[in-house]
């Protein structure tokens, strides 16, 4: 069985054995497959109601060369819901030029009006959270400035000034922290380091949420949770896991709730033979978004 960590709200009272039951479950959606090739999984994920926090993309492990018209239309669909949009952008284990990823951002911006990156490969040492801090306080200078270029300074759904709640606060969690996004959340710059394992504690200092796991059920089924994990919300955390069995879906969710993880995306699609396992939904979806409500 996976370590079962003690969350704070343990510390404070919880009687033992009980999981914590975050009500703020949602799923963030790595949907890497063309709208073209894909348009059944897409159509899902904007339909209303679905519990999303975010949705990333990406054209060709990047924002392609140039604006894809298919992409536009299906990412438009799903902001309808006011769900956050994340353009990937591939850190390399923090091998990427800081120039390449600015650059790719820029597109993102450009040709897709995202409201966020997901930094998938993102890096995991101490030593190299300067690097990684800089890289993100310029991607949200980026998101400020298109935010600024689209709307003002004027708040999009009343007309007024922003006030301090319509932005993040640092290192804050999801913009829809429960699971139906809130009406100004596509207005918010979300970023989501993704280095597919825990790093070092301070990115939880750079980033709205870290994917601290992204492996196959049979890992995860016995994945573990260190400790400092347990004194922040839900909502830093996300697991993805691939692999997973319908059989073994309501198992998968209590190891996510126990080890303090507020998004997930769980698929029973595999990485076999080289393939992408996020390249559509699980055969399981709705299912899957009815237990997370």
């Amino acid at each position: 069985m996976p370590r079962l960590i003690p969350s704070r709200a343990h510390r404070a009272g919880r009687a033992a054995g009980t999981p914590l039951l975050d009500a703020g479950t949602g799923f963030g959606v790595p949907a890497f497959a063309h709208p073209l090739v894909a348009p059944a999984e897409w159509a899902e994920l904007a339909r209303p109601g679905t519990p999303l926090h975010w949705v990333a993309f990406d054209v060709a492990r990047g924002p392609g060369t140039r604006s894809d018209p298919l992409y536009t239309e299906a990412l438009a669909r799903v902001r309808e819901n006011g769900v956050p949009v994340l353009g990937l952008l591939d850190c390399s284990h923090g091998n990427r030029p800081f120039g390449q990823l600015v650059s790719d951002a820029s597109h993102y911006l450009d040709w897709y009006q995202v409201d966020g990156f997901y930094l998938d490969r993102a890096p995991t040492m101490r030593s190299e959270t300067a690097e990684c801090r800089r890289v993100v306080t310029t991607l949200r200078a980026l998101l400020d400035q298109e935010r600024e270029r689209r709307h003002g300074h004027d708040d999009p759904a009343t007309g007024d000034a922003p006030t301090s709640d319509d932005a993040p606060a640092p290192g804050g969690g999801p913009a829809s922290a429960g699971g139906h996004a809130s009406r100004d959340a596509r207005y918010r710059a979300q970023i989501v380091l993704a280095p597919g394992t825990y790093p070092y504690p301070g990115y939880l200092e750079i980033a709205d949420q870290l994917v601290v796991f992204n492996g196959p059920w049979t890992r995860y089924r016995w994945s573990e949770a260190p400790e400092w994990s347990a004194g922040y919300p839900a909502s830093r955390f996300a697991h993805l896991v691939h692999g997973l069995s319908a059989a073994h879906l309501d198992e998968a969710l209590r190891i996510a709730r126990w080890q303090g993880a507020g998004t997930v995306c769980m698929t029973d699609r595999t990485d076999l033979d080289g393939a992408d396992p996020w390249a559509g939904l699980p055969g399981y979806w709705h299912e899957a978004a009815r237990r997370v409500r």
